[in-house]
């Protein structure tokens, strides 16, 4: 009960946050219930004028809740089907960018991080170049055998942890309430929602893990001729510090600086679309934060990505599915594409295959013949969210996540090309990897995979049989003498009992002394 009337407290204050600011304005009256309403009316009341509009108030209310929800706001951008494509579109532009601790703070937290003074870690340590709700960047210099090396040094922001646990659960308390009273918001997983950001940003806190993520992507991508990643420093890396190899080149939205250093602009905007494709389909493995500002063309020309704090990963019957999708769109095949969607049992089996292909073509065949400046991604996303809507597909978080990020590509990818065509740069990709894995060859290896599970089940049948012996006699057992349960369930149980029952004498007492008072307001007419 304390705790969540804590929560509620907290709630309150973001709600007060985001009214302040204005960021209620981008709620349509329209698509809400006649009873809210007169809430957002009253809402709005308080809103302080001159506060911009969209993405200005949004991101100005977030910002000012600090880190965390400035996390939860760019996280909530991968998200349209959850907040709208209009918002989400908003959040796009939402930097998460901090105030920047000091240098000697940082400098603290490397030298707890290794147990050496800092001079013996790094001969040389910048002023943060940049800084972010949970890390920022230093620049820094180690002595090699063939002399200094340039470096990027990530630092943890101190407090940061403790920071985003209490706001996490205020997140999740709230995702409970919605799920709870807006029972049709199921679909969208609310809570699922909080999880996944809890995970990511658990695993964004811990360096170590985005230090193997670059390895792991390094390592997939070391025949790739057109895309690499900075090399960790391992020997430099811990919890709260990661060490990489500093990249010298240019962003991919610096089109003049671009342009002034003779690099193929359509190359890259190819090498964009296919390489993120590669890694999603080949690897199962991909960078889902790939936005101009962690995308840089090298000194040789080769696309380069960093900040590999938000990764996705997809398994091989998702990689399928995507692959099929894409094929089906690329060749205008709605019916097969219909069909994927039910072989995968995202769309329950009480709805028509043929109406699902219908619903399909109307997303597909407005976006061929056209190239990507004549598309709306915006008024694509709308039209595909509103027809999972209709057919109850189930949210998939990570292909979701996986749509969302495609639509950032194509969009750094239509900045360098304007007349690029997502679908014709993808063919190439999507049809090696079909040919490869749903050809012949594939066909093999995967009755290859399905013997070597067969294999693995029978040599683990005789402790399963065990297992299932050991199964039957208890429940036997339990049916004669009953179920026993360990003392510390018992002590739990009676735990929540006594503070059940105090609750309950407590609002007994309220009851009482409410009626009490209005027996003496009675009596004194």
């Amino acid at each position: 009960m304390l705790t969540s009337i804590v929560q509620l407290a907290r709630l309150a204050r973001v709600g007060f946050v985001l009214a302040r600011e204005g960021a209620f304005a981008l709620v349509d009256p329209s698509e809400l219930p006649a009873g809210a309403k007169p809430l957002l009316w009253v809402v709005r009341l308080i809103e302080r004028r001159g506060a911009g509009d969209g993405a200005q108030r949004l991101a100005a209310a977030l910002t000012r809740l600090g880190p965390s929800y400035v996390k939860f706001g760019q996280f909530l951008a991968t998200r349209p089907d959850v907040v709208g494509v209009r918002v989400a579109r908003d959040l796009e532009a939402l930097q998460d960018r901090m105030p920047a601790f000091g240098r000697a703070e940082a400098a603290a937290v490397v030298e707890a991080s290794f147990g050496l003074p800092l001079d013996r870690v790094f001969t040389s340590f910048s002023e943060p170049v940049a800084a972010a709700s949970i890390a920022q960047v230093h620049r820094a210099t180690v002595r090699g055998p063939d002399g200094d090396r340039e470096m990027a040094v990530k630092v943890l922001r101190p407090g940061v942890r403790a920071r985003f646990r209490k706001d996490l659960k205020a997140m999740a308390f709230a995702a409970r309430m919605i799920e709870n009273w807006l029972p049709e918001t199921k679909r969208l997983k609310p809570i699922g929602v909080v999880e996944t950001l809890a995970r990511s940003v658990s695993m964004e806190m811990d360096l170590r893990l985005e230090a193997a993520a670059l390895s792991e992507m390094a390592e997939n991508t070391r025949e790739d001729v057109d895309f690499r990643t900075p090399v960790p420093d391992w020997e430099r890396t811990a919890r709260d510090v990661l060490t990489m190899e500093w990249i010298d080149g240019l962003p991919l939205n610096a089109l003049p600086a671009i342009e002034e250093a003779g690099y193929d602009r359509v190359a890259l905007a190819r090498s964009v679309i296919q390489s993120f494709l590669r890694h999603a389909l080949r690897d199962g493995f991909f960078h889902a934060d790939m936005h101009p500002g962690n995308l840089f063309v090298d000194t040789t020309g080769r696309l380069c990505a960093v900040d590999f704090g938000i990764m996705g990963r997809l398994g091989l019957k998702e990689r399928r599915f995507l692959a099929e999708i894409l094929l089906g769109f690329i060749t205008r095949n709605y019916r097969r594409v219909a069909e994927v969607h039910f072989e995968a049992g995202y769309v329950p089996p009480r709805h028509s295959v043929d109406d699902f292909a219908q619903a399909i073509r109307a997303i597909g065949e407005p976006i061929h013949d056209r190239t990507a400046d004549q598309i709306s991604m915006a008024k694509l996303l709308t039209l595909l969210f509103e027809i999972t809507g209709i057919f109850d597909m189930t949210t998939r978080t990570e292909l979701v996540m996986l749509q969302k990020t495609m639509v950032v590509v194509e969009g750094v990818a239509r900045n360098l090309d304007p007349r690029l065509d997502m679908w014709r740069t993808s063919e190439p990709v999507v049809r090696e990897w079909i040919e490869r894995n749903l050809g012949p060859i594939g066909r093999l290896e995967q009755a290859g995979r399905g013997a070597l599970d067969y294999a693995n089940l029978f040599g683990h049948l005789p402790s399963l049989v065990n297992r299932a012996e050991r199964l039957v006699i208890d429940l036997e057992e339990s049916a004669v003498n009953g179920f026993r349960l360990a003392p510390e369930s018992l002590a739990g149980i009676g735990r929540a009992e006594a503070e059940r029952n105090r609750w309950s004498t407590v609002a007994l007492w309220i009851i009482a002394i409410c009626v009490f008072a209005a027996t003496m307001r009675i009596l004194s007419w």
